[in-house]
């Protein structure tokens, strides 16, 4: 932005502080959020669908293809080295960066997000990457609206929401589930919904979904007509289906978990991550073809099939063509593979999510349930295939992410199901349960929680994270060294503004600190100045704090101790500060107000 750039925006800034009230302001800016997120959604799938159409639309579907031995390789190749030579930037794991930069960075993404992911998840997905576009589109809307924020020079507060505004539209914008964008927000990414909150991310994400349905017109992502109604002799098999949705969860977040670990030891090697993912992929893709790009196709086989002959067209493409008595097997290979194909992708250098892996996973899960279940006519209840796919897109999503209400209004939504409402409650609710009690956390937050970075909708806890140990150290201190005598100390003290003066050695590392008040009975002895030195008044600190500190532990620290001032050293003791409390204590009421502004 250029100097007349910066004035016009700086006096368009002032026109609009005086003229229009923030609250009027955020509706304005989150209902351009929701037209942009449309804007990049459908930009995005257009380039994804044109990439995969030129590549894959002339492939005999009766045999098996060698080029999926090479598309996915090209694919990841191509998004390493655009990451690489024009990003410059990580933009892996979108939805956990969102989290990362709410809970660390107040709300504040960088501005090639608003458009990096789009290109990169594009080449990714396009060549066969199999991984989803909404995590990626998710980061551009949030990034969106951070930027926004930023231009305009909102609060903190007004940026979260903003941020919230854009992941909203993106989800809406995708699927065109408005609903399901709002309720993701507050499930995922654990944003507040307030009624400050909840008219701008309605404007996001209502904006988005009539935008959408303007580029691409009004036929759904997955097509679905329901043939048979639910019944309540189908709740045990949906209870269980649940629960079987709630381990399938647990499994693909563990092994992608491992996975991934496997890959970040071969990061500083690129070409090797590129070598083992992107022959991992083509060949897994080769033999199941249905695990190519996001799996949308395949999802929409199993929700309209009627009989084998029609669910056999998953088998197209493959070495299994013409088998339709090994649907099952294909079927169970593709759900457990799906998790290495997607590792695979991201870890060989790729860029996508795990939103349409959970989808997919959770599709063909509730078709395997259902098409085992009547095969061997178990309780003599007939479950309808479709049906189970669909309530098993909801479950495994719910139990990825969980996010229970985002499985059951994002399906509704995408099919007009809403026949099937109890049904994706009980399925999702149970996922829910299964999963949660072997791991407390989604996918997305997992990493995060960890490191003790994670917001959640504990006030109290939400602010601490906000705060970080570096904005709050007092780095203007005077210091003492220990050979100084009594004298020059005095002299230290009365241009000191605290009542401690820290005592190092050349290298700037901490030895002890002097306490004003633990000498004040020699302090004003003239006669004893050239008697005492440094060294024989100094004493420990009660306690010491680390830069990375969480502020939970930094609060606990000054509780036990009962100190008001501590210092902030590095792990070889060098002194970085001091943090003091009562500006501790000041600075998080302010956070906790203007968090609490409605």
């Amino acid at each position: 932005m250029n100097k007349q750039q910066s004035l016009s925006l700086e006096r368009f800034i002032t026109w609009r502080e005086q003229h229009i009230s923030d609250r009027q302001f955020t509706l304005i800016l989150s209902f351009c959020v929701g037209f942009f997120a449309a804007v990049a959604a459908f930009l995005l799938h257009w380039l994804i669908d044109k990439i995969a159409w030129l590549l894959t639309s002339r492939f005999s579907e009766d045999s098996f293809n060698w080029l999926y031995l090479v598309f996915p390789v090209v694919g990841i190749y191509l998004t390493m080295l655009f990451v690489r030579y024009i990003v410059k930037d990580n933009i892996s794991h979108g939805i956990t960066r969102i989290l990362y930069a709410i809970s660390a960075k107040r709300s504040r993404l960088k501005r090639h997000n608003t458009w990096t992911s789009v290109v990169a998840s594009a080449l990714t997905i396009g060549f066969g990457g199999s991984v989803g576009a909404e995590a990626p589109i998710v980061l551009t809307g949030s990034a969106i609206g951070s930027t926004l924020g930023q231009l305009f020079k909102m609060n903190n507060r007004t940026l979260m929401l903003l941020v919230g505004c854009g992941a909203s539209a993106a989800i809406a914008g995708v699927f065109k589930a408005p609903m399901a964008g709002l309720v993701f927000t507050v499930e995922v990414l654990m944003i507040d919904l307030t009624m400050a909150s909840l008219l701008p991310m309605l404007i996001a994400s209502v904006t988005a979904t009539c935008f959408t349905y303007i580029f691409v017109g009004s036929e759904a992502l997955f097509s679905f007509h329901l043939d048979n109604v639910w019944t309540v002799e189908r709740i045990a098999p949906n209870v269980l289906l649940g629960v079987a949705c709630g381990l399938v969860s647990l499994y693909f977040v563990r092994m992608m978990t491992l996975c991934e670990n496997g890959f970040a030891r071969l990061k500083n090697n690129r070409y090797a991550k590129l070598v083992a993912g992107g022959l991992l992929l083509s060949t897994l893709i080769f033999l199941f073809p249905s695990l190519y790009g996001e799996g949308y196709t395949s999802i929409n086989i199993l929700l309209n099939g009627q009989s084998n002959a029609e669910w056999g067209e998953l088998l197209n493409n493959s070495l299994f063509y013409g088998s339709d008595n090994l649907l099952i097997v294909y079927v169970a290979l593709v759900l457990f593979t799906k998790v290495f194909a997607t590792s695979a992708t991201n870890g060989g250098g790729g860029c996508g999510g795990t939103f349409a892996p959970s989808l997919f996973i959770g599709a063909f899960c509730g078709f395997l349930f259902a098409r085992v279940w009547n095969i061997y006519d178990i309780g003599g209840i007939y479950v309808p295939e479709k049906n189970f796919a669909l309530v098993g897109m909801a479950g495994v999503m719910a139990g990825v992410m969980h996010a229970p209400l985002t499985g059951i209004f994002l399906i509704a939504e995408l099919t007009g199901g809403y026949q099937l409402f109890i049904p994706l409650i009980i399925v999702s609710v149970c996922s829910y349960l299964t999963i949660y009690i072997f791991e407390p956390h989604s996918i997305y937050g997992m990493r995060l929680a960890r490191q003790g970075k994670l917001i959640t909708h504990n006030t109290d806890r939400s602010i601490l994270t906000l705060m970080n140990v570096e904005s709050l150290i007092i780095k203007d201190f005077t210091y003492a060294t220990p050979d100084m005598t009594l004298r020059d100390l005095v002299d230290k003290i009365s241009n000191n503004t605290t009542s401690l003066l820290p005592v190092l050695d050349e290298g700037r590392h901490l030895l002890g600190e002097v306490d004003f008040d633990k000498i004040r009975h020699i302090i004003f002895r003239t006669e004893l100045y050239n008697h005492f030195h440094v060294s024989q008044l100094m004493s420990q600190p009660p306690a010491l704090l680390g830069i990375n500190d969480k502020m939970e532990d930094v609060m606990s620290t000054f509780e036990h101790s009962g100190a008001n001032v501590l210092p902030v050293v590095t792990t070889d003791r060098q002194l970085l500060g001091y943090i003091d409390r009562m500006q501790m204590y000041s600075t998080y009421r302010q956070l906790v107000a203007d968090y609490s502004t409605e």
